[in-house]
C-alpha cells in the first residue's frame, strides 16, 4: 500500500451560492433494501461543477445513494431531482453517466482498443442503430484523458491507471453533465492515483463537469475534491474538506468507544492510506 504523499494543494471551486445551479436535489430521502433500512433522510443538493466526495464505511450506504440517484433504486420515502427531472427521465437522456466500480475489471484478452472503447460512448438510443459516431469528440476526448500514445493499444494490455482513464473517456464521450464514480481509485498505484484526481478536477473547472465519487480512500478525497460528505445510514458530515472531523471527532460521531482509556497512539491518518471502514 503507498504511504506516499497523494495530490496536494487543488483548492474547492470558489462558486456564487445565489447564482450557482442546484442540479441534484436529494430531499428526505430514505431507502429500504432487504426489509433493511440503509438511507435514513438524506438531504442535500450539488450544484453545477462541483467535486463531490462521498465516504463513509462498509454498508454505509454509499452505493445505495449512487443507486437511488441514477433511479435503479426506488426510495421508500423523500425524492430525487436531477435537472429537476426524476431520476431516468427521458430528459436525462446523455446528460448522466456512471463509471462502475467494475468498469475497469477488463479481461486481458479484450480486443477493444482505447478509441473504439472511447467511441461507445457517442452512441445513444438516436444513433445505436445506424452506426454514427463522432469522431472529432473522441478525438478530443481521448487528449483530454491523456491517452493519445496508447489510443490504438486494446484495454487489456494497458495499466490500472490507464483503464480508469479510458473508462472515463467513455463517460465524457458522451457529453454527460454529471459523472457518477464508484471506487475509481481501487487498485491503481500512487501516480495513477495523483494524475486521475487532478484530472477530474480539471473537468469540474474547465468542462463545468459535475463529480460525484465514492472512495474508501480518505486522504485522497480529502486533498482533491470541493465537498465530502460522510454517509452512515444518515449524513453525518457534509462540507469542505478542511473542515473534516479529525479520526477522534469521526470515532465520536460514529460512536466508537475508546477501548484504551483515553491512551492514544500517535497514527496519523495517512499511515492507512485513508481507509477507514
Amino acid at each position: 500500500m503507498d504511504s506516499g504523499p497523494l495530490a496536494v494543494g487543488i483548492k474547492p471551486k470558489e462558486k456564487d451560492a445565489g447564482n450557482a445551479a442546484c442540479i441534484v436535489d436529494v430531499d428526505q430521502l430514505s431507502v429500504i433494501r432487504g426489509n433493511k433500512l440503509i438511507l435514513k433522510d438524506i438531504d442535500f443538493k450539488i450544484q453545477k461543477g462541483e467535486f463531490i466526495g462521498i465516504v463513509g464505511p462498509n454498508g454505509g450506504g454509499k452505493t445505495t445513494l449512487l443507486l437511488s440517484i441514477l433511479g435503479i433504486l426506488k426510495p421508500s420515502k423523500g425524492k430525487i431531482k436531477l435537472f429537476g427531472n426524476k431520476p431516468m427521465s427521458k430528459n436525462l437522456d446523455g446528460k448522466i453517466s456512471w463509471v462502475s466500480q467494475a468498469a475497469s475489471n477488463i479481461p486481458n484478452d479484450l480486443r477493444v482498443t482505447v478509441r473504439e472503447l472511447v467511441a461507445l460512448g457517442t452512441i445513444n438510443r438516436k444513433n445505436m442503430f445506424w452506426g454514427w459516431r463522432d469522431n472529432k469528440k473522441v478525438e478530443q476526448v481521448i487528449d483530454m484523458v491523456g491517452l493519445r500514445d496508447v489510443s490504438k493499444i486494446d484495454i487489456g494490455r494497458l495499466s490500472g491507471g490507464q483503464r480508469q482513464r479510458a473508462v472515463i473517456g467513455r463517460a465524457l464521450a458522451s457529453d454527460a453533465e454529471i459523472i457518477i464514480l464508484d471506487e475509481p481509485l481501487v487498485g491503481i498505484d500512487r501516480e495513477a492515483k495523483n494524475a486521475l484526481l487532478k484530472l477530474l478536477d480539471d473537468l469540474c473547472h474547465t468542462e463545468e463537469k459535475t463529480i460525484i465519487m465514492v472512495s474508501h480512500d480518505l486522504a485522497a478525497v480529502r486533498h482533491t475534491t470541493h465537498r465530502m460528505v460522510y454517509l452512515e445510514g444518515s449524513i453525518r458530515f457534509d462540507g469542505i474538506p478542511p473542515d473534516f472531523p479529525t479520526l477522534e471527532e469521526l470515532a465520536l460521531l460514529r460512536g466508537i468507544k475508546d477501548v484504551h482509556g483515553g491512551h492514544h497512539y500517535d497514527h496519523s491518518e495517512e499511515d492507512c492510506d485513508g481507509e477507514h471502514d
